[in-house]
């Protein structure tokens, strides 16, 4: 896979996760650990964007 097309890849699942994170956020009793787990996930997938980007 062309470095492109990876980086788009992990820009739609970062944007995946970033709605999911605000419903998981906005829940009236959000599960703290899903919060978190989506939270390091999002991070994971910014981070390798960055790794890309610079390569």
């Amino acid at each position: 896979m062309a470095v492109a097309e990876r980086m788009e890849a992990l820009r739609t699942k970062h944007a995946a996760l970033d709605r999911n994170l605000e419903d998981a956020i906005h829940r009236p009793l959000p599960d703290e650990i899903e919060v978190l787990r989506l939270k390091k996930e999002k991070l994971r997938l910014k981070d390798e964007m960055a790794r890309l980007h610079h390569a």
